[in-house]
């Protein structure tokens, strides 16, 4: 049955317990729902979801354009959207932080260097960073926008889920609809059904090149390749929490984790973390030190609790980047070939 469906807005509920959070998500989806002009739903953390967990059942079947509320970096929730396989073209929006002012900053990837998603369906993903205000209506304001600009014509949601979920455990992520004035109190998953807090990393394929230091710098078993030859996670529980160090390697900063309290490496758009460093800082002469000693120490520090040998810089720690001999040096080249001419 094919009808005028509503936009679908989902709100990505948060890790912590702060009574201003929850605040923030009640009366944002109050709001929304007494407005009636969009169809509410809630899902857990977004980074914490599972492949087979229903709210991620949910997301993999909303037809049409989506808006997702989270406590990450949009970026960082693009990308943990894409591994899910919950893919759209990246919806523009108005609001955005501090730390995504600086996009100038970074160099332009030609579409041929960069892997880009695959399978990229015709509607639009919009990410709203809910750390960014603590005023609902700001929020509710940029949805109207998105409402106004993006209407479209889907068919019933909930007759595009796939597989048989527990209909007690969906209720539990759809968002009451109530009538009149009536308060809004959003549900929150059963012990049981609730997800644990992760830690790994999530690729950002709009700045990949496939370069594969990542795979050679981790020593965990961490990342593989799949069918196309594309870098992936591919063992996520393997990745040790707390630890960025490939973060830091990656030669484009394409490496996130979202949970993280570096802006750059937690998804924020702006600076490219980890590159911006010379030989002053690598030998101590101030700054915020150097990203490849930290990459290197954090990764011994976590081979030493596994009962394995550090390596330092013997294993995994290239001297250029390969496969990028026609593209300008970049800052890890010239302080790698600064340091062959100090022959230290």
């Amino acid at each position: 049955m094919s009808d005028k469906k509503k936009l679908t807005v989902v709100l990505s509920q948060g890790q912590s317990k702060n009574p201003k959070h929850r605040q923030l998500e009640e009366e944002i989806a109050m709001q929304l729902i007494l407005a009636g002009n969009v169809e509410v739903s809630l899902v857990p953390h977004l980074y914490d979801l599972a492949a087979d967990h229903t709210g991620t059942l949910f997301l993999k079947n909303v037809p049409g354009d989506l808006v997702v509320l989270s406590w990450l970096y949009p970026r960082a929730a693009r990308w943990i959207l894409d591994r899910q396989q919950i893919r759209g073209k990246e919806g523009y929006t108005l609001i955005g932080s501090d730390d995504d002012d600086d996009d100038e900053d970074i160099p332009e990837q030609s579409s041929d260097e960069v892997l880009g998603s695959v399978d990229v369906p015709d509607r639009s993903i919009y990410c709203l960073d809910l750390r960014v205000h603590s005023d609902a209506q700001t929020y509710l304001d940029e949805i109207q926008r998105i409402v106004e600009e993006d209407a479209t014509e889907t068919v019933d949601l909930l007759s595009w889920i796939t597989g048989q979920p527990n209909p007690d455990q969906m209720k539990r992520y759809l968002a009451p609809q109530p009538s009149g004035d009536e308060a809004v109190t959003l549900p929150s998953p059963q012990e049981d059904d609730a997800p644990k807090r992760r830690w790994y990393p999530v690729i950002d394929y709009s700045r990949c090149t496939n370069c594969m230091e990542c795979i050679d710098f981790c020593l965990f078993g961490v990342y593989g390749v799949d069918t196309l030859d594309r870098i992936l996670v591919e063992a996520q529980d393997n990745c040790k929490k707390g630890c960025p160090a490939c973060s830091r390697v990656c030669p484009e900063n394409a490496i996130i984790f979202p949970q993280h309290k570096t802006p750059a490496i937690a998804g924020a758009a702006g600076e490219v973390a980890g590159l911006k460093i010379d030989l002053t800082q690598l030998f101590g002469g101030g700054g915020a030190g150097d990203a490849l000693e930290t990459a290197v120490a954090e990764r011994d520090a976590e081979l030493l609790k596994d009962g394995r040998d550090a390596v330092g810089m013997e294993v995994g720690v290239p001297k250029r980047q390969v496969n990028r001999d026609k593209a300008p040096k970049d800052d890890l080249d010239s302080l790698m070939d600064d340091l062959d001419a100090l022959e230290v």
